[in-house]
């Protein structure tokens, strides 16, 4: 399934995702990504879904949630991998308009310098860019880009990119322990986010597994010093430090739903759990995912989170 959800957001509300890019094709690899790491790392642009599949869908859902009473706050183009990189992007946005919700875009930033990238982004209502670091080095260390990409590019890109869009810009820099946390990280993000004044400047610290697993949060102490500096000087930032709120929703298929989500999405334990229930379905559905390897389960934080198995799901296409 190409749509999933709605899923509680803690920045869009109810949000339906739309995963327009296969796993895992991106053109970065996040050291702290909860889909794992990238096995098709690319920059050029292509078709990866035909429009109409795309749009069949989204409709097939937004439906769906109608009939069962469920508002939707966004449609959202949050994949697998890097939205960007698809080259209908602009033609799925100019298709989503018919269903007269806002539509939102969460990139990585890594295309923006270019101009039909910016072209198509403008169509949105929302878009998130990604800057997580302002230094070559640590960037390079953290999210792990295509060797072609350049810091610099992106970065201007993502100014010019302001003085164009009119929608809602926003920021998000995810921190790190010992790589993006520390004090002259901040002061070089708080310098750039001055000059590009988004709507909200979101600081986010991995709360799901991450791709690699010696990645863990900052140190309450770099933590606590890290936002005193972002504090005292932008009074646009956000934190997304929390959990989400709000139910997971299904509204058809249930174990399709779980898969769908899942793919872009870890679910809480609890957050299944309370699923399951809400949807009068039994425990016995993830089980049996569990047992045909679609899903997996694992520990982090002390919490236990349900992930998709891409690779079991590939192999069986």
């Amino acid at each position: 399934m190409i749509a999933f959800g709605p899923v509680p957001s803690r920045r869009l509300g109810y949000s339906l995702g739309i995963n327009h890019i296969p796993a895992k094709h991106c053109s970065y690899s996040c050291v702290y990504c909860q889909v794992g790491r990238t096995n098709k790392m690319e920059i050029e642009r292509k078709e990866f879904y035909p429009i109409d599949q795309v749009i069949c869908d989204v409709e097939k859902k937004v439906l769906e949630c109608s009939q069962v009473g469920k508002g939707i706050d966004y449609l959202t183009l949050v994949p697998d991998g890097e939205p960007t990189l698809d080259i209908n992007l602009g033609n799925i946005i100019k298709s989503l308009k018919q269903f007269q919700i806002p539509i939102a875009v969460i990139s990585n930033a890594s295309l923006i310098n270019r101009l039909d990238v910016q072209e198509e982004l403008l169509q949105a209502d929302w878009v998130s860019l990604k800057v997580d670091a302002i230094d070559e080095q640590i960037w390079r260390m953290i999210d792990r880009p295509h060797r072609a990409l350049s810091l610099a590019n992106i970065l201007n890109g993502i100014l010019e990119f302001r003085q164009k869009f009119c929608g809602k810009l926003v920021s998000e820099t995810m921190l790190a322990d010992g790589l993006n946390d520390n004090e002259k990280a901040a002061s070089q993000l708080c310098e750039f986010l001055l000059n590009l004044h988004p709507f909200k400047s979101y600081l986010s610290i991995p709360t799901r597994p991450p791709a690699e697993t010696r990645i863990t949060a900052p140190s309450p102490d770099a933590l606590q010093k890290f936002l005193k500096i972002c504090a005292e000087q932008i009074p646009f930032l956000d934190l997304l430090f929390e959990t989400e709120v709000g139910d997971f929703v299904s509204t058809g298929n249930f174990a399709e739903d779980v898969l769908s989500i899942t793919a872009v999405h870890p679910l809480r334990e609890q957050a299944l759990k309370e699923m399951v229930i809400n949807t009068g379905n039994k425990w016995e559905i993830v089980e049996d995912l569990l047992a045909s390897g679609k899903i997996s389960c694992v520990s982090y934080r002390n919490e236990k989170f349900f992930l998709h198995n891409f690779r079991n799901n590939q192999k069986e296409q």
